[in-house]
């Protein structure tokens, strides 16, 4: 097992959730409740699952909730936070926060996503198994959708050899499944080219050859839609245990939101 006092993660929190509107209108995007629980305290109880105890949050929609659920002492103030008063881009996020990942693997995670999978797995493959060369490593899935995502193309060593963002006719469902655990080199090579502000459109494609992938067999989801926040409350995340009995979650289970997400349901 991988000693993880290296690694560090970044959660991307601050999207605006507007496919989901009007729910996000008054509640952010990043704690929509799957089966009663905020989206990003599943992150953070997975981070806390493997050992990973670096961890910052950038935000924006609706910061100042998001703060407060963050402040809960379970917690134990150990999450940094990063606000954006305007949307800097993936890319560019990791290099306003670069001094966080100096000399340190970065966890990169798209946060609006439901992940449930052999998350040590994911790690362990990175740092003892993946190919010599690689600077990366991505997490894949299969996609029902392959249209709306990243398809990656493989050579028979699981690298990335084509990339294909949101294409009408992709070459497979292989999904790239924005989990991607990134070595220093990646991380300087941003700090230098500081016009790239995407991750996926300008980054990926920079370092197709080096891009080693793991797949997820489990749950992967975005959540980004009503239709699949709603099949979200039925994914099998049991493995991921909760210790959220607190003052904010007891305040929580009376938000409006819940009441809405049961229009979701029946929607």
């Amino acid at each position: 097992m991988t000693n993880n006092k290296n690694t560090a993660a970044m959660l991307l929190a601050a999207g605006l959730g507007t496919r989901l509107r009007p729910y996000t209108d008054e509640w952010p995007k990043c704690l929509m409740p799957i089966k009663n629980i905020p989206l990003l305290e599943y992150w953070i109880q997975i981070l806390s699952d493997v050992g990973i105890e670096d961890i910052t949050i950038n935000m924006h929609h609706h910061a100042e909730i998001v703060q407060e659920f963050l402040n809960r002492p379970q917690f134990n103030q150990s999450i940094k936070t990063s606000y954006e008063a305007t949307l800097l881009g993936t890319a560019a996020t990791l290099r306003e926060n670069a001094s966080s990942f100096e000399d340190k693997t970065c966890l990169l995670v798209h946060a609006d996503n439901l992940c449930c999978c052999d998350f040590m797995g994911f790690i362990d493959y990175h740092h003892y198994m993946r190919p010599s060369d690689t600077v990366m490593t991505m997490m894949t899935f299969e996609s029902s959708t392959p249209s709306t995502c990243g398809i990656v193309e493989l050579d028979n060593e699981g690298v990335v050899r084509g990339y294909h963002e949101k294409v009408v006719d992709p070459p497979s469902n292989l999904a790239n499944a924005a989990v991607y655990l990134i070595e220093p080199e990646v991380i300087d090579w941003i700090l230098v080219n500081i016009d790239a502000m995407d991750f996926s459109n300008e980054v990926i494609p920079k370092f197709i050859g080096r891009i080693a992938t793991w797949k997820n067999t489990g749950v992967h989801r975005d959540i980004g839609s009503s239709t699949m926040l709603r099949a979200a409350q039925h994914d099998n995340c049991e493995s991921i245990h909760f210790n959220n009995k607190d003052e904010w979650q007891t305040k929580f289970m009376s938000n409006p939101i819940h009441e809405q997400l049961k229009e979701i349901m029946h929607g």
